[in-house]
Order: C-alpha cells, then sequence, then structure tokens
C-alpha cells in the first residue's frame, strides 16, 4: 500500500493524483507540500490540547511538515506553508516516538496533520503496537479527509480531534482553496463518530481520554457568521452530545487579503459565537476564552509554536 498510496496520491480530498515517490530524486511535491518521504518539525510533549488529552504529563505530539488544506491563516504557517522540518526515516522516527514515551511518560500518541502521510503513519502505528506500546493513538486533523482513507485509518486510531472550520463554502475557497470543505468535512466528521463515538471522558467520567471523537472549532476575526453557521450544522448533524472545542485563539500570521484577519478576535465577537453554542445546548463543550482587558496585537500567543526553537511550546 505504501507505495501504491504515493505514486498517483489520493491521500485527501484534493485527489490531486501526482507522483509523490522519491527514485532518484524524481518525486513531486503534492498540493501539500511534500514527496512520499517524511518530514517532521518536532517530537515531543505538547501541553496545549484540551484537559482529557493534555492531562499532567503532556500529549505525545508529532508535527509533520506540511498540509494538504494549507490555510492562509494557517496558525502552524512555519511548517503548512514554509516548509520547516527535517527528513527522518520511519525508523528514526519510531525511536524519538518510543523515547519520548519513556522519558516524559505521555498520556497518548498525537499525529498532527498526518495524512499526507498516512502510509507511514499506520505503520508506524503498528510497529508500536507489536513491541506492546499501547498508548491511546490520536489523529489531530484539518476535517478535510476522505472517507476511504478514513475507513483505512479506523485499526490505527483511538482518538479523532478534527477542526471543522467553514460552514460557507465561499471562505474555504478563499481560504484554503476547497469549495467542498463543509460537505466533506461534515461526512469526514461523521465517519470518525461512526468508528470511535463521542470522546469517552464524558461518557465515562474518565480524566485521560482513551477513545473518542472531540470536533474543534477556531473562531475567525471578522467571521462571526461562518462560526455561528458551523455550531448548527454541527449541532443538527450530531446532536447537543457532541464533545466541541471552541477556540479564540487566532493570531495574524501571514498578511491576509481580508483585513479583518489581520487582527485578533474581539471580546464582542467571541461572546456572539459562544451564546450561539450555549443557546443550542451544546453538552459536552472546551471554551478557550479569550483573554480579559486589550491584547496587544504583537503579542505573541502561548498557543503559537515558534518550531524554529529547540522547544516549540516555551511559553506554555
Amino acid at each position: 500500500m505504501y507505495r501504491e498510496s504515493y505514486e498517483n496520491c489520493r491521500l485527501c480530498p484534493r485527489y490531486c493524483g501526482v507522483n509523490r515517490v522519491m527514485d532518484d530524486g524524481a518525486g513531486h511535491s503534492g498540493f501539500c507540500g511534500e514527496t512520499d518521504q517524511l518530514r517532521v518539525a518536532y517530537v515531543g510533549p505538547h501541553f496545549g490540547e484540551e484537559p482529557p488529552i493534555t492531562g499532567a504529563n503532556g500529549s505525545g505530539t508529532i508535527f509533520f511538515t506540511g498540509c494538504s488544506l494549507r490555510c492562509s491563516f494557517c496558525q502552524n504557517y512555519q511548517i503548512s506553508h514554509k516548509g520547516l522540518g527535517v527528513e527522518i526515516s520511519a525508523g528514526e522516527l519510531l525511536e524519538k516516538i518510543e523515547d519520548m514515551i519513556r522519558n516524559h511518560r505521555v498520556h497518548n500518541i498525537n499525529f498532527v496533520t498526518p495524512d499526507h502521510f498516512f502510509p507511514h503513519v499506520f505503520r508506524l502505528v503498528a510497529l508500536l503496537r507489536k513491541e506492546n506500546f499501547d498508548l491511546p493513538v490520536l489523529y489531530n486533523l484539518s476535517g478535510y479527509q476522505s472517507v476511504e482513507m478514513l475507513k483505512a485509518a479506523e485499526d490505527y486510531a483511538d482518538i479523532y480531534l478534527p477542526d471543522f472550520k467553514y460552514s460557507e463554502s465561499s471562505l474555504a475557497v478563499k481560504l484554503s482553496k476547497c469549495r467542498n470543505y463543509p460537505e466533506v468535512a461534515l461526512e469526514a466528521i461523521g465517519e470518525m463518530v461512526k468508528q470511535k463515538g463521542f470522546l469517552d471522558t464524558f461518557l465515562k467520567g474518565s480524566e485521560i481520554a482513551k477513545k473518542g471523537v472531540l470536533v474543534r472549532h477556531l473562531i475567525l476575526p471578522g467571521n462571526v457568521g461562518n462560526s455561528m453557521d458551523a455550531l448548527t450544522s454541527l449541532f443538527v448533524e450530531f446532536g447537543k452530545g457532541l464533545p466541541l472545542s471552541l477556540m479564540s485563539q487566532y493570531q495574524p500570521i501571514a498578511q491576509q487579503k481580508d483585513e479583518a484577519l489581520n487582527r485578533l478576535l474581539s471580546h464582542e465577537e467571541f461572546d456572539k459565537v459562544y451564546s450561539h453554542a450555549m443557546e443550542l445546548g451544546f453538552e459536552n463543550l472546551f471554551v478557550q476564552f479569550p483573554e480579559k482587558g486589550p491584547r496587544l496585537q504583537t503579542a505573541r500567543s502561548p498557543f503559537l509554536p515558534d518550531f524554529q526553537q529547540a522547544e516549540p511550546f516555551n511559553s506554555l
């Protein structure tokens, strides 16, 4: 599966069909910006996820270089657009993951934007399990995944952490060049829920998640309507029990054509979206409230990693 998946790449819903295999240096990069050679920007514990994911010891994150969505406002712009990261073999990455587990006792293995490297990731998970590492495997995703690939991922996944970014096709085109994002993402999240159910911490009352789905939504400045409609869509599709994380951490990275995206989210904008979530009646809600008082536009968010540093999340 590994070679064939990269020769006519259809790993994401863009179905670009590029031959990404690096034979004698001849491989091409897909829309994701990557060939079939694994590239990674960071391997280590991360303490900025939701409480059932982070726990006391952190989530064991692997941040892959490249992305199949490549939003213009991406908060991980260094790795999704600028290609920051180092080439690494599957064996070397396996050793790093095992060292992270032993040295930091992380609560899970968290693959961040892994879908353009899914075949490698499935193999890594199989090897980890063969060596009796039984931590939950988490896929941290954009929401823009194909159902076909999610079905292939089912046996190699325990937790899905997808975004649901857009309810408006026009906004999806403008910011991520994918008009079909809303319907593709809802179908993808539906498949994830079908496989794993809702995040089990809400069902069992446990502190650390072992299985299930938690959906994230980042509120974008100047786009309150998109957020409110996104929450409504999720409520209609999955009901009030859907575990949902509402995030206010947006920070401008690259200069945006939409001027609203060149500023921080206002308290008023956040309050409108949060109020709508409460009115809909979501029962399992994580909320990232904005900082109280005025915030400096130039102040770096503690949730914004710097992958040029050995420890990108030092401020958390």
